[in-house]
């Protein structure tokens, strides 16, 4: 079958499920990585024609795609902060707003050595884009996660940053006895993206999201939504410097409750910020 006939077939096989744009940009991003064809060299080779191994990978991408598995988990990779990051079912697909984070820390960090630590590391998307981005930083990173860590530390790999990564369960108290061993110098900055979708939030959300993505990095208990930020002040209390700043990203619905928990905690400067959609999603606090 030519180029042509298949992405035709391959938009009639998926037009109940997803939207005409939304399937002329996924069939392109699998052609780049299935045929290492652009969209422009595409518009020239209409009328090459597959091979079988060609065709029995779209079909199989297809079959990934009718049950909603996010394309990047079918293409295994995808693109943080301008920077190539893998991404398997282990760990969230990274978040345009989670850029936005990123750049904020960019923004209030001066040149002088700066020592980091991200919460939740995850694909390492934060750690490494500012390890990139910050020259004269020292970035550390721990997740709950195993399988986590061990795409997080590929990805640096893959982007030639050195990031040390340790896997702790923040909730743990066990775990504190970990990060006093392992840190007893502090941190300028401490970042954490970590589980804020509230179980009563499930119903709003898409599926390739809930059926997909790792729960453990996603959902908290409706009647204790604030559970990982409380001990991530707690920790950020005991381990930042003088002066140190945590950043964070939270669920748009709870800014006013964050607000007055890092209060509450001993912060006396804290500052909420919107995201691209006019959105709470941002805090930093010192």
């Amino acid at each position: 079958m030519t180029i042509k006939k298949y992405r035709q077939y391959f938009i009639n096989s998926l037009e109940d499920l997803y939207s005409i744009e939304e399937l002329q940009s996924i069939f392109y991003l699998l052609a780049e990585k299935l045929l290492h064809l652009s969209r422009i060299d595409i518009a020239l080779q209409l009328d090459d024609t597959l091979t079988s191994d060609e065709e029995i990978n779209f079909n199989q991408a297809i079959d990934r795609l009718k049950i909603y598995e996010p394309v990047q988990y079918i293409l295994g990779e995808t693109e943080f902060f301008g920077y190539p990051f893998l991404v398997n079912k282990q760990v969230l697909i990274p978040r345009p707003e989670t850029e936005e984070l990123v750049s904020w820390i960019i923004e209030d960090v001066d040149k002088k050595e700066t020592t980091i630590l991200d919460i939740g590391t995850g694909s390492g998307c934060i750690a490494i884009s500012l390890a990139k981005k910050l020259n004269n930083a020292v970035v550390s990173a721990i997740d709950i996660s195993n399988k986590a860590i061990e795409v997080a530390k590929k990805n640096a790999l893959i982007n030639n940053v050195n990031v040390e990564y340790s896997s702790v369960d923040v909730l743990n108290f066990e775990d504190k006895l970990v990060l006093q061993d392992k840190w007893k110098s502090k941190f300028d900055i401490i970042v954490s993206n970590p589980p804020y979708v509230r179980m009563q939030e499930k119903k709003l959300m898409q599926l390739n999201v809930i059926d997909h993505e790792p729960d453990i990095a996603l959902f908290v208990e409706d009647d204790d939504p604030l559970l990982f930020y409380r001990r991530i002040s707690e920790l950020s209390r005991q381990y930042l410097k003088h002066n140190g700043t945590l950043y964070l990203e939270i669920n748009e619905y709870l800014g006013v409750e964050m607000e007055k928990m890092l209060n509450e905690a001993g912060f006396k400067h804290v500052d909420l910020k919107k995201d691209m959609f006019g959105k709470n999603r941002m805090i930093k606090c010192w």
